[in-house]
């Protein structure tokens, strides 16, 4: 029994398909399987096939292209992390220039005064510059314990302070934004000693 393509393939003679292949522009033996057929040198092809080799080109310079910015993009990444801290590091260099200062004019002066002024100065001076760049120090003593800011390091009888209340700071804690540099090293209330 025959199918109906069956039927369509038998109803197709060779001419015909010759003819069916010259409607569409064509020229040639109608051989296309064979390397040299119909649409070897014709112009649409040609320009077809030069059009693919632009493309190709294209595509390959957009990789090119894309692989140095990206490669362009870590160096600089790179060089951003290697040189954040150089602002820092500058206002830091003028602690270091007035710590000698301070030093500098206690051994003139042999005054214990001029060295504790000094030293109190260079202390804000600090302060002053972690705070520029968004480094602050913790809040610790007289507030609850909060194991996200603080580590409790001893625990100690107290009548006036409830427990789990910091009573003492023995290293002070500092964050930057709202991320912990180091916690603040704090000793807590145990509440009221028993008797």
């Amino acid at each position: 029994m025959m199918t109906e393509n069956t039927d369509i393939k038998e109803d197709i003679k060779p001419d015909e398909a010759m003819d069916a292949t010259d409607s569409f522009g064509v020229e040639g033996s109608g051989d296309i399987s064979s390397g040299g057929g119909a649409c070897e040198g014709t112009p649409e092809i040609e320009q077809l096939r030069n059009e693919l080799e632009e493309a190709k080109n294209r595509s390959l310079r957009a990789l090119a292209d894309l692989e140095n910015f990206r490669v362009r993009s870590n160096r600089q990444i790179i060089e951003e992390r290697k040189y954040a801290s150089i602002d820092l590091m500058r206002e830091l260099l003028a602690v270091w220039d007035n710590i000698g200062r301070a030093l500098e004019a206690v051994n003139k002066t042999q005054s214990l005064e001029t060295l504790v002024e000094g030293v109190n100065m260079v202390h804000q001076q600090f302060l002053d510059i972690l705070a520029k760049y968004n480094c602050v120090k913790i809040d610790a003593v007289h507030q609850p314990f909060d194991p996200n800011f603080h580590a409790s390091v001893a625990q100690l009888p107290s009548d006036e302070f409830p427990v789990n209340t910091v009573i003492d700071e023995v290293l002070t804690g500092f964050r930057l934004h709202e991320r912990v540099v180091r916690p603040a090293q704090v000793v807590l209330s145990a509440g009221k000693q028993q008797s």
